[in-house]
């Protein structure tokens, strides 16, 4: 990737056009069904969750092995921080089919993002973290009315202790915040903290290629530190990956806790 422009007062840089910071159509240009980048993304993190899972309980042991301890390790996790922590075990244990599918799944979709060559979260597009959040919301739906009618909508859009005068002005309130804001928030926090952090790191190895191939002398120095940092920021990124896919599991708990629970 190159976006270096020659001139007759030397090399200058131009920021990288829109175009480059999302991938090019691969396949079926033109069509419905044109497949990208991000589309590879996540056919690749499918599969490598699908494999990873399937060889680490294909042959469960009493006394596991290495590999067998991580997949059970990541499958506690999920049942313990998230699913019983905030469910209790009974509802817990009903729910953890759904939170423990968006955690993985929008991990390994997240961790595409630094592997080299794909270099794109897949979670990167509107259409995952959109289906994802209506899963959430469906869920929550159903939990609630699961529960009860009548107490679904008293918990949901009656909090305790309001004054009567404000009883139907709250009420509005919290259908706006928890039918409408909520998907789009959920959609929007991982859709963007994913995009922003490709945007980061494109801006990081583009300057880093500018700066060491594109002028001389001591810029090139100036390319060894944006390098560095954009080495850091994968691995922050790493971080990224894993508590978007934990807040949005946690997110999903909290909100199914709200509508079972007995008041709020």
């Amino acid at each position: 990737m190159s976006f270096l422009v020659a001139a007759t007062e030397g090399p200058t840089f131009h920021p990288p056009a829109i175009d480059e910071f999302f991938p090019a159509v691969l396949l079926f240009q033109g069509t419905p069904f044109a497949f990208t980048r991000i589309h590879l993304a996540q056919l690749i993190a499918t599969a490598a969750l699908v494999l990873i899972f399937w060889l680490g309980s294909r042959r469960m042991k009493l006394v596991p092995g290495r590999f067998q301890s991580i997949v059970e390790m990541g499958f506690g996790f999920v049942r313990g921080n998230i699913a019983h922590d905030l469910l209790g075990r009974k509802d817990g244990d009903r729910y953890l089919p759904i939170l423990m599918t968006m955690f993985f799944m929008i991990l390994f979709m997240n961790l595409t993002g630094i592997v080299p060559g794909i270099n794109v979260a897949g979670t990167s597009i509107i259409a995952v973290p959109l289906l994802l959040a209506i899963v959430s919301y469906v869920t929550f739906i159903y939990a609630g009315l699961r529960k009860g009618t009548r107490h679904f909508v008293k918990n949901s859009l009656f909090p305790s202790g309001i004054p009567v005068f404000l009883v139907w002005f709250v009420a509005i309130l919290e259908f706006l915040s928890t039918f409408i804001i909520r998907p789009v928030t959920l959609t929007l926090r991982l859709l963007m903290n994913m995009i922003v952090g490709h945007l980061m790191l494109v801006l990081f190895f583009v300057a880093t290629d500018f700066f060491l191939f594109g002028l001389s002398g001591w810029w090139s120095a100036l390319g060894v530190f944006t390098g560095a940092f954009g080495l850091a920021f994968t691995l922050f990124e790493v971080l990224v990956a894993v508590l978007q896919a934990y807040i949005f599991a946690v997110l999903t708990a909290v909100y199914i806790q709200l509508a079972v629970a007995e008041e709020h």
